[in-house]
């Protein structure tokens, strides 16, 4: 039941290319982090270029992007992160083109009597249906 949080350095960003990520982004979490399609939020968040800054500079001739994806502790290998990691950097760039030297995909685990939806902690609905994924 990922949140993930895409922004994106660019206000004009075309919807086409917002739709190309966010269908990249859960593709990524369903196939690399083994998440459920249906319960996958993905918000995107586009910011003035203005805003965007690098070693105190702004980014010329590249689109800042930092992808935050909200993940239950203790739901995925390392390897399963890696992969979602490094994919979802691609796919990133693939839509955006260039990126800065510094464009960052963090998950951030969190505890599952801490973490939930639809008023439900994670724990809680896995005691209710041990079958269900995350």
């Amino acid at each position: 039941m990922p949140f993930a949080r895409l922004t994106i350095a660019d206000p004009g960003l075309a919807e086409h290319t917002q739709r190309e990520l966010v269908h990249a982004i859960t593709g990524l979490l369903e196939s690399d982090l083994h998440k459920e399609r249906e319960v996958v939020v993905c918000h995107v968040n586009l910011v003035p270029a203005e805003q965007w800054y690098l070693a105190t500079r702004h980014a010329a001739g590249a689109t800042g992007a930092h992808l935050e994806v909200s993940i239950t502790a203790g739901t995925n290998t390392t390897e399963d992160k890696a992969a979602f990691l490094g994919n979802a950097y691609t796919a990133i760039e693939r839509a955006l083109g260039t990126l800065p030297d510094a464009a960052y995909v963090a998950l951030y685990e969190l505890d599952g009597q801490s973490y939930g939806y639809n008023g439900i902690s994670q724990t809680e609905r896995k005691r209710r249906n041990p079958d269900e994924k995350d």
